[in-house]
């Protein structure tokens, strides 16, 4: 009796322990969520790992399958934590935590989502066909809503040195993001089906087909599209100039330093003509200023329109010049071409415009909750209506401000509009030195090889580049110095099938993710009425 009791007892204490244990075990899957999330984001610009995206979505792929819609729900909200928190912290630089907090707070509700809907289709056969369109399909409605959208953390924005990066120029981002995320699932399906196999001794020869070919046929499709991408001189080529004129330092202060931000481009505009008059460099065809390097209104400020005026003179080639205009009572971030005989000639007034920085939704009830909110954007600016192809010396140059950069209906609007190249002035001054300035140049990379167009990036402060139509960058500058860059290259005319399709891939991809889903939720009716029968 005394054994028996003994034991009794050894067993009612190992019961407390093993609670913990079982806790942990639980916690599994939630720890690996958040760390691919996190992995992702590591493949992310500055670093060159794309690759890291396919591990990422082989073990989201893990903590997904085969669980409910609830768990899936938590765990994608979880990658998405992982991913974007890390990925935007330069939101916040110099307004604090609590705007960056929040917005990817409401964007990782999309990832979660997401997530929830992978675990329906998750029991299909070729779930990873399913589950890749579904991610996609996730990206189309963050690109739309809310506040007309934020596509920034696209998987193909990620990929700008990847293998992958030709398929850009098939169907545009969503079919390189298409390809990434379905190879990623394609890895885990493989090494699952393996695993299986070796422990029941059985092939399931067509599932593991599939899963082969969830990952031969992005690789093989990459490889081929590169014949798609070329930067040979279709319509002859034009010599451009990039200006960097720099900021007197960095932060919300930039905006009210707008005199000094003019006088730096400027002046880096005639040290570029002393260049070119002493014979060290080429005589650009074609200036490009970036966004905000004329805050002050040249069409209101006659000193501000002399000291253009002189650059353009000097320099002997027309500019592209970002300024702030008002017009008719109303605000416009806008690019003006300046030609050096005719002055102002034409305008570009920006599209997409950027909430809670150029706009403010909601300003009455924000402004109830904290005035500060609306004294930092004091008036809304308006939108443009129309694509901006200015014709710079015989080259018909396409204007995309900034973050109109991340919308693909932005980019292609002026390709189809007749663009020859790309110019993307931006101003990152006010977000110091973060890593948005190489999110945003990976996303021009990508934008080249989409349309087969030589891109330019003008910033204020950096890093300003000139990329060519493979997408490769020939020429760039440091962060937070004045520069220029001058170099002869290609225009081109043709058009890419991601230019000539347009959305339609994009469509296709929402609807294999609907078709999916739907197939899901049929079969799950159908399983719980014959579990019922």
């Amino acid at each position: 009796m005394t054994v028996t009791a003994t034991s009794v007892d050894e067993s009612d204490q190992l019961k407390p322990q093993a609670a913990p244990a079982s806790r942990l075990v639980r916690l599994v899957p939630a720890a690996v969520a958040a760390l691919s999330g996190v992995l992702l984001y590591v493949s992310f610009p500055p670093r060159t790992l794309w690759w890291l995206a396919l591990p990422a979505f082989a073990c989201f792929g893990w903590v997904l399958r085969g669980r409910s819609w609830k768990a899936g729900l938590g765990l994608g909200y979880l990658f998405g934590l992982g991913f974007l928190l890390p990925l935007l912290v330069w939101t916040g630089v110099e307004v604090g935590p609590g705007p960056w907090i929040a917005l990817v707070v409401v964007e990782a509700i999309f990832v979660a989502l997401v997530g929830a809907a992978i675990t329906a289709v998750s029991k299909l056969p070729a779930w990873p066909l399913w589950a890749a369109a579904l991610w996609i399909a996730g990206e189309a409605v963050r690109a739309r809503v809310p506040f007309h959208g934020f596509p920034w953390g696209k998987i193909a924005f990620g990929q700008a040195d990847g293998v992958f990066l030709p398929l850009a120029a098939v169907g545009g981002t969503p079919v390189l993001g298409f390809a990434v995320v379905l190879c990623g699932f394609g890895l885990y399906e493989i090494v699952r089906l393996a695993l299986e196999s070796r422990s029941t001794r059985v092939v399931r020869r067509s599932a593991a087909a599939v899963a082969l070919l969830s990952v031969a046929v992005p690789v093989v499709g990459a490889v081929a599209a590169r014949s798609l991408v070329s930067d040979k001189a279709e319509d002859g080529t034009t010599t451009v100039a990039v200006i960097q004129g720099n900021v007197p330092r960095a932060g919300l202060e930039f905006n009210a330093q707008r005199r000094a931000v003019l006088d730096y481009h400027v002046k880096e505009t005639l040290r570029l003509a002393a260049k070119v008059k002493a014979g060290k460099v080429a005589k650009p065809d074609v200036v490009l200023w970036p966004e905000n390097s004329s805050d002050v209104d040249p069409f209101a400020d006659a000193q501000a329109y002399a000291d253009i005026d002189a650059a353009a003179k000097a320099i002997g080639a027309p500019i592209s010049v970002g300024g702030v205009v008002e017009r008719g009572g109303k605000l416009y971030n806008e690019q003006i071409l300046w030609d050096p005989v005719k002055g102002p000639t034409d305008t570009y007034d920006k599209r997409q415009i950027q909430p809670f920085g150029e706009y403010l939704p909601m300003r009455s009830l924000l402004g109830a909750i904290n005035k500060n909110w609306t004294s930092m954007v004091r008036q809304d600016f308006s939108r443009g209506t129309k694509p901006g192809v200015f014709t710079m010396n015989g080259a018909k140059i396409g204007l995309v401000t900034c973050y109109e950069a991340a919308f693909d209906w932005a980019v292609r609007s002026e390709v189809t509009d007749g663009a020859q190249l790309i110019s993307v002035p931006s101003n990152n001054a006010t977000f110091d030195r973060s890593e948005m300035t190489y999110q945003q140049l990976a996303m021009s990379r990508v934008r080249a090889v989409e349309h087969s167009r030589t891109v330019t990036v003008p910033v204020t402060s950096g890093v300003s580049a000139i990329i060519m139509p493979d997408g490769k960058i020939t020429q760039k500058t440091g962060m937070f110095v004045a520069d220029s860059l001058v170099q002869k290259v290609p225009l081109r005319s043709s058009e890419t099938p991601a230019t000539k399709l347009g959305i339609l891939p994009e469509m296709a991809l929402v609807l294999i993710a609907a078709a999916g889903l739907g197939w899901a939720v049929a079969a799950g009716v159908r399983g719980r009425r014959a579990g019922d029968v």
